[in-house]
């Protein structure tokens, strides 16, 4: 698994040159050898041990990672500052995690409080998914969003708090520059209608107006979900 984790990398990650450079400036990379290493000790029972181990590694590489949580094959995280992974988290296989991701809780109780990321998801950085929930396979979070409810598989989601406003992958695996502004819809939406008003305050039933009305309605409806 360790040698996945150095591999994919060279596989993801354009800018590197040298393998020398994967010890010295992947500190996600660091991190998540170091958890496979605490996580075989925390299974084994010496908790204690483990926990020290990535109290150590989160000093020195700034990653947040709990010996207990599960980690699948193949995950990326990249540039890694301010990751955090929780005790009770679930990270499938082939995941790709930016700076600053928060899988948080949001409980006190001794239960499942962290969230499950499917095979294949692309989290953007600085978003955070909190508490008991589930995102689908190959589901794409925008970056800064804030996840406190399940994304279907294959779907994206962006925003405070984050909805689901595409069914469908974009195309690409990385391609989060991609996804949908909503703010920005909405905004061009109120500027286009004060537009036509303006212009022509006859034109109300105009074909302008109905497609903004349409779009409009796309937009509360994407609210709900």
């Amino acid at each position: 698994m360790i040698k996945e984790d150095f591999c994919i990398i060279k596989q993801k990650d354009p800018a590197i040159n040298k393998s020398i450079e994967l010890f010295f400036n992947y500190p996600g990379l660091i991190a998540l050898v170091h958890y496979r290493i605490a996580h075989r000790i925390h299974k084994a029972g010496f908790k204690v041990i483990a926990r020290i181990l990535m109290g150590l590694t989160g000093f020195i590489t700034n990653v947040d990672i709990h010996p207990a949580a599960h980690i699948g094959r193949r995950v990326f995280i990249d540039h890694a500052t301010g990751v955090v992974i929780g005790e009770t988290a679930e990270v499938g296989n082939d995941v790709m995690i930016y700076q600053g991701v928060t899988l948080g809780g949001t409980s006190l109780n001794k239960v499942k409080r962290h969230p499950t990321i499917e095979d294949g998801v692309v989290i953007g950085a600085g978003a955070k998914i909190l508490g008991n929930i589930r995102v689908g396979a190959n589901a794409k979070i925008g970056a800064n969003s804030v996840v406190i409810k399940d994304v279907p598989p294959e779907c994206t989601a962006v925003g405070i708090p984050a909805r689901v406003i595409v069914k469908g992958r974009a195309q690409g695996a990385n391609a989060l520059n991609k996804l949908p502004d909503i703010d920005r819809v909405l905004f061009e939406y109120l500027f286009k209608r004060l537009q036509i008003l303006e212009t022509n305050a006859e034109c109300a039933h105009s074909k302008e107006l109905e497609e903004l009305n349409e779009l409009y309605a796309n937009f509360l409806e994407s609210l709900k979900r």
